[in-house]
C-alpha cells in the first residue's frame, strides 16, 4: 500500500470511527472539547505511524487506545485532577482490544444529546453535530452552508465553551425531559438534511453531501433509540425525500419540480427503506407525530407511479392533521398546495389568503411562489407574474431565482 493509499484509508477510517471515538472519550473525561482534542491527537499519531507500520487490523481500537493513553498523560500532568487519577485509571483499559460495544453505543447516544443541547444556538448545534458526529472539517461545514470558515470555527469553539462553562452533563435525559431534548436532536438532523435538499443560498439547487450526512446521523440514531417512533419517522421522511435526488436536478443543474420529475429515476431502494421505517414508526406510535405524518405524505408521492396517481385527498387530510398538531404557517402553506391539487386552485388560494399576512412568512419566498402558481392556474396571469417576480427577489438561491424568473416571463408571454 502506497503512502497516498494509506492516507485515504486513514481518512475513511476517521469518518467512520471519529463519532464513536469522541463519544467514548467524552464519556471518560466529561468534556466534548477535550475529547475531540484527544481524538485529533490519535489521528495525528495514525498519520505519522500507519504509513510505516500499515493500517492495523482493528483501526478503531488502535485509535481508542492511543487516545486513552493521551488522556492518562494529560491527567498526570494536571495537578488539579490528581485526585481523580486512581479512579480514572481503573476505568481505562489500555489493552488494544475493541471497546465494549454496549458502552460505546451508550456514549455515542450521550454525545448526540450533548451536541444538540438547547443551551446552544441552532447554528452552534448544527456546526458541532456535523463536526463531532458527522466527522466534517470546519472547511467542509463552511462550504456546505456558504459561510466563512472562521465563522464555523468560532461557533464550534463557543459551543464547546458553553457546554463546559454550564457543566452540561454528558448524559441522555430521562423522563419528561427526554421528549423535549429528543425534539432538538431531530430538528438539528432534519435542518441539516433540508439545507442539502433545498439549499437556501448559492449557485446549487441541492447539496447532496449534507443529505447523506443527515441520513447517516438519522440511521445511527434509529439504531441507538429503536423504540422511539419519531426517530423512525424522521428516517423514513429523509429516505423517501432523498430517493428523488437524481430526478430533482436537470443536466445543467436546473431544478425540476416534483410533478415534472421522471419517476423512473427515483431510487427504489431508498423508497423501500423509507417505507419500512414508516411502517416501524406507525407500529410504535399511538398518535402519529409530525415527522411520521410528513413521512406518510412523502409515501403518498413515492407510491404513485405517475403524478396523476397521487392521492391528493389523503395528502390534504394528512396536512390537516399536521396543521392541528404544529400550528405552523409553513404547514398551512403546504396544505394550501395539497388542497389546490385535490379540490382545485381556488380552494388552495382561499386558504393561502388567510395566512398571507402572517408575520413569520414575511420574506419567505415560497409564499409568493405558491400564490403565483395558483393564480397562474386560475388564469390571473398579471397577478401571478407579480408574485413570481416578488418571490425571485426574495430567494438567495440562484437556481431557484432563475426558475421563478422564467415563470414570471411565461406569465408575461401569456
Amino acid at each position: 500500500m502506497t503512502a497516498s493509499d494509506t492516507h485515504r484509508a486513514i481518512e475513511a477510517v476517521w469518518r467512520i470511527e471519529a463519532p464513536r471515538l469522541i463519544a467514548g472519550l467524552a464519556g471518560l473525561v466529561r468534556d466534548v472539547g477535550l475529547a475531540e482534542e484527544l481524538a485529533q491527537d490519535a489521528l495525528v499519531a495514525a498519520l505519522e505511524q500507519w504509513p510505516e507500520s500499515g493500517v492495523p487490523r482493528n483501526p478503531g481500537a488502535w485509535l481508542m487506545t492511543v487516545s486513552k493513553r493521551r488522556a492518562i498523560d494529560l491527567i498526570r500532568r494536571n495537578e488539579r485532577l490528581q485526585r481523580n487519577l486512581i479512579e480514572l485509571g481503573h476505568r481505562l483499559d489500555l489493552e488494544e482490544e475493541p471497546p465494549e460495544i454496549v458502552l460505546i453505543e451508550d456514549d455515542l447516544l450521550r454525545l448526540v444529546f450533548t451536541a444538540c443541547h438547547p443551551a446552544l444556538s441552532m447554528e452552534a448545534r448544527v456546526a458541532l453535530t456535523l463536526r463531532v458526529l458527522g466527522g466534517l472539517t470546519t472547511d467542509e461545514i463552511a462550504r456546505a452552508f456558504l459561510v466563512p470558515e472562521s465563522t464555523v470555527a468560532q461557533r464550534i469553539v463557543r459551543a464547546k465553551r458553553t457546554l463546559a462553562d454550564r457543566r452540561v452533563p454528558f448524559e441522555v435525559p430521562q423522563g419528561a425531559e427526554l421528549a423535549g431534548r429528543l425534539s432538538s436532536v431531530l430538528e438539528v438532523i432534519y435542518l441539516i438534511f433540508n439545507e442539502g435538499y433545498s439549499a437556501t443560498a448559492g449557485d446549487d439547487w441541492m447539496r447532496p453531501g449534507l443529505c447523506a450526512d443527515a441520513l447517516r446521523l438519522g440511521r445511527v440514531l434509529a439504531g441507538l433509540m429503536p423504540k422511539e417512533p419519531e426517530v423512525h419517522g424522521l428516517v423514513a421522511l429523509m429516505e423517501i425525500q432523498a430517493s428523488r435526488s437524481a430526478a430533482r436536478v436537470g443536466p445543467e443543474g436546473e431544478p425540476i419540480l416534483l410533478l415534472e420529475q421522471n419517476r423512473a429515476r427515483w431510487d427504489r431502494l431508498l423508497i423501500g427503506r423509507g417505507l419500512a421505517a414508516l411502517d416501524r414508526a406507525e407500529e410504535l406510535s399511538g398518535t402519529l407525530g409530525p415527522y411520521t405524518l410528513q413521512a406518510a405524505i412523502a409515501a403518498c408521492h413515492a407510491r404513485a407511479l405517475t403524478p396523476e396517481d397521487t392521492d391528493w385527498v389523503r395528502i390534504a387530510a394528512l396536512y390537516e392533521a399536521l396543521a392541528r398538531m404544529s400550528r405552523s404557517p409553513v404547514v398551512e402553506l403546504n396544505r394550501a398546495v395539497a388542497l389546490s391539487m385535490a379540490y382545485g386552485p381556488a380552494a388552495g388560494l382561499e386558504l393561502l389568503d388567510q395566512i398571507v399576512a402572517e408575520p413569520s412568512l414575511k420574506g419567505y419566498h415560497l409564499l409568493p411562489s405558491v400564490r403565483g402558481d395558483l393564480l397562474f392556474k386560475l388564469g390571473r396571469l398579471e397577478e401571478a407574474r407579480a408574485e413570481f417576480e416578488r418571490a425571485a427577489g426574495m430567494t438567495r438561491n440562484a437556481r431557484e431565482r432563475a426558475l421563478l424568473e422564467e415563470r414570471a416571463t411565461a406569465c408575461r408571454n401569456g
